[in-house]
């Protein structure tokens, strides 16, 4: 039987109306009370998941949620940190001019708020504000405290622009940091350890449990590590093609509650 179940937020367990419907809550509430641990892993920011941590009841003293791409992992009762991998000032300097050389517009997150330097403010950077429901500030170089700790660094455009971006990126950047496309617009900048397979991997490991006892759905690139490390990977039906390729098992997408069809045909049959 699977043990833990990880699950994408964003184009999985929301519907397109950012919605956790009542059959994927229901299926959610099944698994909880059959022992399984379920967590949310997602590339939002903390602020923007804790509103569904609450509705849906993953507040208790065993509960977990997998944050930033993976950056984070943190005890949602006692606040407690199992991961917390994180970039510092040096690396939003290099990557801030990484992305004005190749006029890419750039935001990034500390614990709290969404920063922007950009004066002409992207609405992908409003756009990720909105829905992560984080406060958004701009500010300038000089202006931003230098002890700030960064959980990711996200480069945002046009999805034809910013595949062009990808290709002219520094191999050393390349080589130095963790990069993971999250929507056609947005592509995350992480600590090399950080991806949500290796915090799925540590957070069984604190747990006790067997890769073989993890299920982890998703729908997008960065979901992919997790999909490659779980004993049951799961594609939402409205996955890119890479992850259906990587996936054990193919579900209905997120309006179609693909999330509760998996888990009832997986974990509670």
């Amino acid at each position: 039987m699977y043990k833990l179940i990880a699950i994408d937020m964003d184009g999985t367990l929301l519907n397109d109306q950012h919605h956790v419907t009542p059959g994927v809550k229901a299926a959610l509430q099944e698994a909880k009370a059959a022992g399984v641990t379920v967590v949310l892993c997602t590339g939002r920011p903390l602020g923007g998941v804790t509103r569904y941590l609450k509705e849906l009841e993953l507040t208790d003293e065993d509960d977990y949620v997998i944050a930033y791409n993976g950056s984070l992992v943190q005890n949602t009762h006692t606040n407690e940190n199992v991961v917390s991998l994180t970039l510092h000032y040096d690396d939003l300097l290099e990557l801030s001019a990484t992305a004005e050389a190749l006029q890419t517009p750039m935001h990034f997150f500390d614990q709290a708020k969404l920063y922007t330097f950009n004066k002409d403010v992207s609405p992908y950077t409003i756009y990720e504000s909105y829905v992560t429901q984080v406060p958004l500030s701009f500010r300038t170089k000089e202006e931003l405290d230098k002890d700030i700790v960064i959980p990711k660094v996200m480069f945002i455009d046009e999805p034809n622009r910013l595949e062009e971006t990808k290709a002219a990126i520094p191999a050393s950047l390349k080589e130095r940091y963790e990069m993971v496309q999250s929507a056609p617009f947005f592509l995350e900048i992480l600590h090399p350890e950080a991806s949500k397979g290796n915090a799925v991997k540590q957070l069984a490991g604190k747990l006790g449990i067997t890769r073989e006892e993890v299920m982890c759905i998703g729908d997008n690139g960065n979901d992919l590590s997790m999909i490659q490390f779980a004993g049951c990977g799961v594609a939402m039906e409205n996955a890119i093609p890479e992850l259906k390729e990587a996936a054990d098992y193919i579900t209905k997408s997120n309006n179609e509650d693909g999330v509760a069809h998996a888990i009832r045909m997986n974990v509670l049959n």
